[in-house]
C-alpha cells in the first residue's frame, strides 16, 4: 500500500531535491530562458541567414510584423525604397476584340492575342529603357502579377526584355486579378449591366454574381498592405544587396490598377469614377521623389495625366508627392479646403 506524505514533510523535501530534473512535476523543474535566436547558431550564422544583410527582432513567424536593424546598432534604418512602382495593363486579349469569348471561355483563361504578345514586348523594352537612364549598373526588376491567363502571358513576353540577373524575382498575386464579372458571361445580359452601372456610379455598382469596384478595393488595400511591408523590409533586395535601383513591375488589370493607384493616394470616389481605363500593355508609373515618397509627376507631364483622368486638385497633390517626406501630411490638401465652402472666406487656396 502506498503511503501518503505531505507535500511540506521532510521526508518529501529530500525526496524531491535529490530526484533527477526530468523525474520532477512541472511546477518543481527550472524552466529554460528561451532565446529566439539559439536556433540559428552563432550571432553570425544568425545574420547570415537573415533577410538582406539585417539581423530581425521579429519573432512572431511573420516578417511584415518585424522592425529590422542594422547589426551592432540600435537603429532601425529601413532599406532603400525601390526607385520606381511600374503599373502595367495585359496586352490585348481575345476578349478586348471579341466580347462573345466570355460567353464560352472562362474570364481567368482567356488568352492575348498575337496583336497583345506584341504589346507586352514593347512594353517591356520600353521599361528597360527607362531604366537604363537612370545611369545605374545594379538596377533589377521584381515582378507581381495577377493569376490570369492573359497577364501571365503578358509578363512572360514583357520579360523577354531582361536577362535572368536583371530579374530579383516575381510572385503570382491573386489580389491583383481582374474584377469578377460572374463566371461565364451572358452577352446581352453583361451590355445591360454594364448600362446600370454608368447610372447606379461605376465604383459602387455590383455585377450579379460578381464584384463592384468597391470590393476590388478591399482586395486591394490588403495588397498595398503587403507591398508597403514588403518595401519596408527590403524583400526585393537580392542577398547582401542595399540597391536603390530596384523597379518594381505590377503586371494586372485596368480596373484594379485605378483602383490601387486610388487606394495608394487615397482619391475619393468621385475622383476614381473620373479616370480613362489604361490602353492594352500601356503603363504608369509611381516614381521615387525626393522626398522618398512616389509620385506620377516624377515621371508624367501634365498632359498626360489629365488624358488619365486626373483633376487639378489631383495634380497639385502629385506636386506636392515630389517633394514630401515619409510619413508627412498635407495640411494645405486642396480636397479639403474645396470641400468646405466656408472655407473661401478664410482666402483658402482652391
Amino acid at each position: 500500500m502506498c503511503e501518503s506524505r505531505p507535500l511540506n514533510s521532510p521526508s518529501m523535501v529530500a525526496t524531491l531535491t535529490s530526484t533527477p530534473p526530468s523525474f520532477l512535476p512541472l511546477w518543481r523543474r527550472k524552466v529554460p530562458t528561451f532565446n529566439p535566436t539559439q536556433c540559428l547558431g552563432t550571432g553570425k550564422e544568425a545574420l547570415e541567414i537573415s533577410s538582406n544583410g539585417y539581423i530581425k527582432t521579429n519573432t512572431t513567424g511573420f516578417p511584415e510584423k518585424g522592425i529590422s536593424t542594422r547589426p551592432g546598432t540600435s537603429s532601425t534604418p529601413r532599406p532603400p525604397r525601390p526607385r520606381r512602382i511600374i503599373l502595367v495593363r495585359h496586352g490585348e486579349s481575345e476578349g478586348n476584340v471579341d466580347e462573345t469569348v466570355y460567353t464560352r471561355v472562362p474570364d481567368p483563361k482567356i488568352d492575348l492575342t498575337e496583336k497583345g504578345k506584341a504589346e507586352a514586348e514593347e512594353c517591356g523594352w520600353r521599361i528597360r529603357e527607362m531604366i537604363e537612364k537612370d545611369g545605374a549598373n545594379d538596377w533589377k526588376v521584381y515582378f507581381y502579377v495577377s493569376p490570369y491567363k492573359r497577364t501571365l502571358e503578358t509578363l512572360r513576353h514583357l520579360g523577354l526584355a531582361f536577362e535572368r540577373s536583371r530579374i530579383s524575382g516575381m510572385r503570382e498575386e491573386p489580389r491583383i486579378r481582374e474584377q469578377d464579372f460572374g463566371n461565364f458571361q451572358d452577352r446581352e445580359k453583361m451590355r445591360l449591366d454594364k448600362a446600370l452601372r454608368l447610372r447606379y456610379g461605376r465604383f459602387f455598382y455590383r455585377f450579379p454574381n460578381g464584384e463592384s469596384a468597391a470590393d476590388v478595393y478591399d482586395r486591394i488595400t490588403g495588397f498595398r498592405e503587403t507591398l508597403k511591408a514588403d518595401i519596408d523590409i527590403g524583400r526585393f533586395q537580392p542577398p547582401g544587396e542595399q540597391s536603390p535601383n530596384v523597379n518594381l513591375i505590377i503586371v494586372s488589370h485596368g480596373l484594379a490598377l485605378r483602383v490601387f493607384l486610388m487606394r495608394w493616394y487615397k482619391w475619393t470616389v468621385q475622383q476614381f469614377e473620373g479616370l480613362n481605363n489604361m490602353g492594352n500593355g500601356n503603363l504608369i508609373v509611381m516614381q521615387k521623389g525626393y522626398g522618398g515618397r512616389y509620385s506620377l509627376s516624377m515621371h508624367h507631364n501634365e498632359e498626360e495625366l489629365r488624358e488619365f483622368g486626373l483633376t487639378d486638385e489631383m495634380l497639385i497633390d502629385q506636386e506636392w508627392q515630389k517633394t514630401a517626406r515619409i510619413g508627412e501630411l498635407n495640411y494645405d490638401c486642396p480636397m479639403v479646403n474645396s470641400f468646405f465652402p466656408h472655407f473661401e472666406d478664410e482666402g483658402c487656396i482652391t
